[in-house]
């Protein structure tokens, strides 16, 4: 009688391989998602400083020392062939990495330059407050801080992910680190 020769993996092993493999994934997952959070809050933090370079370039070379209200007017090419923020960031509630992205008129603000006279001919007055803001879409998941600045170039920060009005961000007192 002859035996037969068994080669291959028996049902535990199988199980056994699939369960490593499931437990591993479970400790992996959660610092995975941390990252991604990590990431697109410097990218959002990122596009606030992309956000008061351009104010400050648009302010001190096309509207006589205003700023521009909407991200759409930093968009707009000024005296050369490019605008004053980069093409991922040309509109106000634009997505980028996880977060919306707006530029607005800060409160009680008053006309610099009117947009006829700007060198980009905005759609709107170059104004002496302006706030922008950066939002998760959703919180938890695509980020869990908001962010936010104004004419004063300092970026702040919710750790809430509530999203910054203009108000918010004059009495803002949490710096990002």
């Amino acid at each position: 009688m002859k035996l037969r020769q068994s080669t291959g993996f028996t049902l535990i092993e199988l199980l056994l391989v699939v369960a490593i493999i499931g437990i591993i994934a479970a400790i992996a997952i959660p610092g995975m998602m941390r990252a991604r959070i990590s990431g697109n809050e410097a990218s959002a933090i990122g596009s606030m400083r992309a956000v008061v370079s351009a104010q400050s370039t648009y302010a001190s070379s096309c509207a006589n020392g205003g700023y521009a209200q909407t991200l759409e007017d930093l968009a707009k090419p000024g005296t050369s062939t490019s605008g004053f923020v980069s093409p991922d960031i040309k509109s106000n509630g634009i997505f980028k990495s996880g977060y919306y992205v707006n530029v607005g008129q800060g409160t009680g603000a008053a006309t610099v330059t009117v947009a006829a006279n700007t060198c980009n001919t905005s759609a709107a007055d170059a104004v002496d407050k302006y706030f922008a803001e950066s939002h998760p879409a959703a919180v938890g998941s695509t980020g869990q801080r908001s962010f936010g600045t104004n004419q004063r170039g300092a970026i702040f920060q919710d750790s809430t992910g509530t999203t910054f009005t203009a108000a918010l961000v004059e009495a803002a007192t949490t710096p990002v680190q």
